[in-house]
């Protein structure tokens, strides 16, 4: 199991520069990996999660960088270190779309891509996509099966109730890309390891966790899994905490509760993406 942050494309410091510098001081200090994700837009009240739960959004949201853009970016100014999105939403983009543009990063980077892919949750982006919410759930399938098709061997065909593929040659072929799905609730969970994806979940507590990881492995899920932290590692231990927050050497005794879950990588979502001294202090942890 290795470590990872997610990088600053929102917020105060999201310039080219500081996302660079992130990334790199990231690679030399040894991390796995680094983050980004999609933020189409930050809509005015009220914010819906699907169609009925409102939630706040930070007002950094108005404003987050495009994660393949910034992926491509960093493509060419790292060497080794594993590029990620936790998550991109798929069913904003065209499958054959979303196949060429991930496959081209996979080649670009040299095989280091790890892409989550979703299926949205905010009422207003999927209106501004231009895509019914009613697709989620079986159209996200269908849109992992159709992206599958262009990636196989020449001529690519699909046909499917929502995407439709004529027969063509499609390239470039991937050749490294790990494709992870994002999940929480059971339903999806069960999909994403019907796909044969990885699985991609941010930590609120130890037994949804762990509730969740069993479902995924129980529903045939055999990828890497990703552990999301929305939160930092802090400079002094602290009394009251959640899962994998608090100091390196707090975090550090959580990591073995991760490991027995399976858990491939663990990434810390910087609240604020204030990120001075977070790429330290996540090396850090690895010393105790």
């Amino acid at each position: 199991m290795d470590l990872g942050i997610g990088l600053p494309v929102t917020g105060p410091q999201a310039d080219p520069e500081e996302i660079v510098r992130v990334a790199q001081a990231a690679e030399r200090a040894g991390l796995g990996a680094v983050w980004t994700y999609e933020r189409l837009l930050r809509p005015a009240e009220p914010w819906m999660l699907g169609l009925e739960q409102v939630i706040p959004l930070p007002e950094e949201s108005a404003s987050v960088y495009d994660p393949l853009e910034t992926l491509a970016y960093l493509a060419a100014r790292t060497s080794t270190i594993r590029l990620g999105a936790t998550v991109v939403d798929a069913l904003f983009h065209p499958p054959v779309v979303l196949a060429r543009r991930l496959a081209t990063l996979d080649r670009l980077s040299g095989g280091r891509m790890w892409i989550g892919l979703g299926q949205g949750w905010m009422k207003q982006e999927f209106e501004a996509a231009g895509v019914p919410v009613k697709r989620r759930g079986a159209g996200f399938a269908e849109h992992v099966q159709a992206m599958r098709a262009c990636w196989g061997p020449d001529p690519v065909s699909f046909s499917g109730r929502f995407y439709t593929i004529p027969e063509s040659g499609i390239g470039p072929k991937p050749t490294g890309l790990t494709l992870l799905g994002g999940a929480a609730a059971p339903a999806a969970l069960e999909r994403v390891a019907a796909l044969g994806l990885g699985l991609t979940t941010v930590v609120f507590d130890w037994d949804q966790l762990a509730q969740g990881v069993e479902t995924y492995r129980k529903a045939g899920g055999s990828g890497p899994l990703v552990i999301q932290v929305n939160g930092t590692v802090s400079e002094r231990p602290l009394d009251e905490r959640a899962p994998l927050t608090g100091s390196p050497e707090q975090i550090a005794e959580d990591l073995p509760r991760a490991e027995a879950l399976g858990a491939d990588h663990v990434l810390w979502q910087p609240i604020g993406f204030e990120t001075d001294g977070l790429v330290e202090r996540i090396a850090e942890i690895n010393t105790y």
